[in-house]
């Protein structure tokens, strides 16, 4: 049974950083590109960051230059470290595989909430 189990979320303030993790249980994690979602107050889930199994990288305008996505292979595990954090960074934050794929079962999530 396939598995996401988020973890690092927290409070921080304005400017603070944080570094979250994805566990992923399955084979096919490192044969697809994974995701970074953020479901914030009042909006629809958005895609934030996406890494291929190779390592390249893409990242949503408002989180470029701020934001790190990287994965571990050997450890089915995937990272968003995220430094000068902005209140509008505020949501849960999800990993799955990448919008092209199929979805596997969501997490829990992991709360990150940024006060100003």
């Amino acid at each position: 049974q396939v598995q996401l189990v988020e973890s690092g979320g927290g409070l921080v303030r304005s400017g603070g950083s944080l570094r979250l993790s994805c566990k992923v249980s399955g084979s096919f994690f490192t044969l697809v590109s994974m995701t970074w979602y953020r479901l914030a107050p009042g909006k629809e889930r958005e895609l934030v960051a996406t890494v291929s199994p190779s390592g390249t990288t893409n990242y949503a305008d408002s989180v470029q230059g701020r934001f790190t996505i990287s994965r571990d292979n050997s450890q089915n595990t995937m990272y968003l470290e995220m430094i000068n954090l902005q209140p509008e960074d505020t949501g849960i934050y999800y990993c799955n595989t990448a919008p092209h794929l199929l979805r596997r079962d969501w997490g829990q999530g992991t709360q990150v909430t940024v006060s100003s």
